[in-house]
């Protein structure tokens, strides 16, 4: 009786030392760190420096973004006037600025 009590407690400090020592090493989250959003649309405004993109959907209104294009900005493809394209971006204090941008194609034909 008394070897099981005791190897139960001492299972049980190395389980409390363990389990908070793996507490103390996990990194806390960080708030400068900003994550990556999305979003897709069609460019409606378009320079060396910037892209605005401006995404529809059926009953509601349109989003309209502007995002800064940065010499670490990935481009796939030759964005043009009225393509559709994918952005991923960051919002930071000065705006948001373009991770990546993935042109999809030409605008699609409309539906009569």
């Amino acid at each position: 009786m008394n070897v099981r009590l005791l190897s139960c407690g001492v299972i049980s400090v190395f389980l409390a030392l363990f389990s908070a020592n793996h507490l103390l090493s996990q990194d806390p989250p960080s708030a400068a760190q900003p994550h990556d959003q999305l979003m897709a649309g069609t460019i409606t405004a378009l320079s060396d420096t910037s892209i605005t993109v401006t995404r529809t959907v059926m009953g509601r209104d349109s989003t309209i973004r502007t995002f800064a294009i940065t010499p670490a900005t990935e481009i796939k493809g030759k964005p043009k006037m009225d393509w559709r394209v994918t952005v991923r971006f960051v919002s930071e204090e000065n705006g948001d600025r373009a991770v990546r941008i993935t042109v999809r194609g030409p605008p699609q034909p409309k539906k009569q």
